[in-house]
């Protein structure tokens, strides 16, 4: 795996400068898609308009119009290249040259490819799907991008959830053959500040998998073991203030711990019901391979009882400290 971080800046500039993204237009201006405006998709989709050269275009495609039309009224203006909604997938595909999706499960992906490719395009393509889905979909969509017309498909899953999408933070773990380094990398830093390549394609969403079946366990744990320390006695700050500078300490601990994220009513984050989806595709993923795994199913039950319960349903994946019974007092 390589970190490609520190001479992303300077990469992006060149790129800007020649252009190398194909342009259908005589000029150096150029046209990028962003299919799925979701709680990921927006900000990701807002922070690229945002950072691409001013006078490129933006056309933009979600089956929920009301946030195609909320996009466009916050963004139209933001540029002089403006944002052009699209009648469908087909239609983005059509006008840009780079098409980043970013879609809710393997079917959706399915689907949005099926549609574009139906009319299989005459021109060169980059497709970007950021979506997390498994390997075998992902693989097989790739390769029909491939096999019926000139285009490129490469997976770059991302990590940091909606607060990275909108704070332009995220990490992407790519899949990608070496050669399209140097077109996908600028791309995603509109998105992200880090580029993690994995190796060919498929890797991204495999590293993505592996990581997040880690963060559903440490998740669980981390709300179990809040809850067990203050039945115990113990204030909330002082058990947290204690494993962050102790070998407890993890991303669900320091960053997203329950008795935090408790304070806003689990409101926004990583939804329960997406973490469920993600386990459910490492779970596969590993019978797949023979990849021996202890505690999947356990803790696929309890997102799965969680995601039921209707005081847990639609909230941030900590909000299983909720399911457990945690005291949520601010104290």
């Amino acid at each position: 795996m390589i970190l490609l971080r520190s001479s992303i800046a300077r990469t992006l500039t060149t790129l800007q400068r020649q252009r190398l993204f194909s342009s259908s237009s005589s000029n150096s201006r150029a046209t990028w898609g962003f299919i799925g405006l979701g709680r990921m998709g927006y900000p990701m989709a807002r922070n690229l308009r945002l950072k691409i050269p001013a006078d490129d275009s933006l056309v933009i495609f979600d089956v929920n119009q009301s946030a195609s039309k909320k996009f466009l009224a916050e963004m139209g203006s933001a540029a002089s290249g403006g944002v052009v909604v699209a009648g469908s997938v087909s239609e983005v595909a059509e006008q840009s040259e780079t098409i980043i999706t970013m879609l809710p499960e393997p079917q959706h992906v399915k689907s949005v490819f099926t549609s574009i490719f139906s009319t299989p395009p005459r021109t060169r393509k980059l497709f970007i799907d950021c979506s997390t889905i498994d390997i075998a979909t992902s693989l097989a969509v790739g390769a029909s991008v491939r096999s019926s017309s000139p285009s490129e498909f490469v997976d770059a899953p991302v990590s940091g959830g909606v607060v990275g999408a909108q704070a332009g933070t995220l990490t992407f773990m790519l899949g990608a053959p070496a050669v399209l380094l140097p077109e996908v990398v600028p791309a995603l830093s509109h998105m992200g500040t880090r580029v993690l390549h994995c190796g060919p394609v498929g890797s991204g969403l495999a590293g993505k998998l592996a990581n997040n079946y880690l963060l559903a366990i440490t998740n669980i744990a981390t709300a179990e073991a809040m809850n067990l320390g203050v039945k115990l006695g113990l204030e909330k700050k002082v058990l947290k203030d204690l494993i962050n500078v102790s070998s407890g300490r993890c991303w669900s601990s320091e960053v997203n711990n329950p008795v935090d994220t408790a304070t806003r009513g689990f409101e926004g984050g990583f939804g329960i019901a997406l973490m469920k989806k993600d386990l459910g595709l490492a779970i596969k993923a590993a019978e797949e391979v023979g990849a021996k795994l202890e505690m999947g199913v356990k803790a696929s039950e309890v997102y799965e009882s969680a995601e039921k319960d209707e005081g847990c349903k639609g909230r941030d994946f900590s909000v299983v400290y909720r399911w457990l019974g945690g005291n949520e007092d601010a104290k």
